[in-house]
């Protein structure tokens, strides 16, 4: 069992000003994994001044020396890759090959893609006589979330190294070790002190110490759009920069003309991913009326053929769902959705047969479902899968946007110029055509309430940045 009761402040590990210990469950066995303490706001008080004092020489550190020291955490995480899978195995369920091959391969993913645009980077360019520079924004709190731990952790972590800028990160308290074993990462690499801070907590406890703190110049959150607004209240007072990466509903609109088979199994199989706790995941299928059946037949056995159980075990490709709270609020929308007329085409509420422990979710599908009903409005945040049928491509169109939501979309087509078509019509931050995958140098982020920022890349660095306009940069020429 880990025990992992300090936090790392200004290069060391330090013992909270207040022992308030917790413990954390292994969600497939429900039992306890491990213990951490939650901080308080004196806690972020003393991380929030080591960030300040190094600020200032951080931030005057060279394009090079920021470069080299991202190439330094990459060497160490190397080393340490199958312990952040391990504990966000542990932590949060994730099968072990999902949790070695993408978990924990995000981190690194986006620390050598913030280094190839920090590599070539635009600090500055000249106007006229004008010189217009990017520089540092200072301390930054960085609050991320469980479902991706140190995806979010890295694709927070790095731009704010590569933008020069210090930072105090609260990871989730339900998922914490995976962050706590990446501060090691960071001070094996070299990180100066201060630069990086972490200190565990929960949102009333740390969370909206940070996100308040006077001292603190950007807040970078990632969660639902609920503690979003939280956040961005919390901040308003001292008009501090907040960027959002926040829930979403995302559609994913199959037209007549796609391989359909293919598409609507590959749909399936992505809402079902990481158990369905994904920001991003094509919960809402949108297909051809007269072919709904044909979808609900793909899907149905999709779901059925998904091998759930044990996290440990290689076979396995869906593990639980992170905690009790989240399995109660999932079985809830699954019988709102048969009490509310979606015909439940495969899972259904309680456990897959043969698990008697831990929290683990049938794998589900509806169709016939119409897009006012709860399970097409709610991010249900599990392996459940609305399938809604439309008249007409417009009808496809506005049934998609008809959400307060605005994070993916998705659309398959046989005709290329028509998928683009659709998907510039789309009122999403990002559009997958016809399957592509996530491209880590491309910016990821939402429209309306899926927030307001832009991670990934040089557009990630862009958030950690304030610009300054320099007149006279250049002497005029004596005309």
């Amino acid at each position: 069992m880990r025990e992992m009761l300090q936090f790392y402040i200004d290069g060391q590990w330090v013992d909270p000003e207040v022992p308030n210990p917790i413990e954390v469950i292994n969600p497939a066995t429900e039992e306890v994994c491990g213990r951490i303490s939650l901080g308080s706001a004196k806690d972020v008080d003393k991380a929030v001044a080591a960030a300040c004092r190094a600020q200032d020489s951080f931030g005057q550190t060279t394009r090079k020396q920021r470069v080299e020291l991202l190439q330094a955490i990459l060497d160490e995480f190397a080393k340490r890759h199958d312990d952040i899978a391990t504990a966000i195995m542990e932590e949060m369920g994730a099968p072990w090959l999902l949790a070695r091959d993408a978990q924990a391969a995000s981190g690194p993913q986006h620390i050598a893609a913030t280094k190839k645009a920090l590599e070539n980077y635009a600090f500055e360019e000249r106007h006229g006589t004008t010189l217009i520079v990017k520089e540092p924004i200072g301390p930054c709190a960085l609050i991320t979330p469980w479902n991706w731990p140190i995806n979010q952790i890295a694709c927070k972590v790095a731009p704010a190294l590569a933008a020069a800028c210090t930072m105090v990160l609260k990871p989730s308290e339900i998922a914490p070790f995976d962050a706590m074993i990446f501060a090691e990462i960071l001070h094996a690499a070299g990180v100066p002190a201060g630069v990086f801070n972490l200190v565990n907590g929960d949102g009333p406890g740390v969370g909206s110490a940070l996100s308040a703190h006077p001292d603190i110049a950007m807040v970078s959150f990632t969660g639902s759009t609920r503690a979003g607004v939280a956040v961005a209240q919390n901040a308003a007072p001292s008009v501090k920069r907040v960027a959002q990466e926040l829930g979403g509903k995302s559609a994913n609109i199959i037209l007549e003309d796609a391989n359909f088979e293919k598409a609507v199994s590959k749909g399936a199989e992505e809402c079902f991913e990481n158990t369905g706790q994904s920001c991003n995941a094509p919960t809402r299928m949108l297909v051809p009326r007269k072919r709904l059946a044909e979808a609900a037949a793909i899907a149905a056995r999709k779901a059925e053929s998904v091998v759930t159980g044990d996290p440990t075990d290689e076979k396995t490709e869906m593990g639980p769902v992170v905690s009790e709270l989240q399995w109660n609020k999932i079985q809830t929308l699954i019988q709102k959705g048969i009490d509310e007329g979606a015909k439940l085409v495969a899972g259904g509420t309680g456990r897959p047969a043969g698990l008697s422990r831990g929290y683990f979710v049938k794998p589900t599908v509806f169709t016939e479902v119409n897009n006012q009903m709860t399970i097409a409005r709610e991010e249900v945040f599990g392996p459940v899968l609305a399938i809604i049928p439309f008249d007409s491509e417009e009808e496809a169109i506005r049934i998609a946007n008809d959400t307060p939501y605005g994070l993916s979309g998705y659309v398959s087509s046989g005709n290329l110029d028509r998928a683009r078509k659709v998907a510039s019509r789309l009122r999403t931050g990002m559009v997958h055509i016809n399957g592509a995958p996530l491209d880590s140098m491309a910016p990821f982020g939402g429209y309306k309430q899926s927030g307001n920022g832009r991670e990934w890349g040089a557009h990630g660095i862009d958030e950690f940045l304030e610009v300054k306009s320099v007149y006279g940069y250049e002497a005029r020429k004596a005309s």
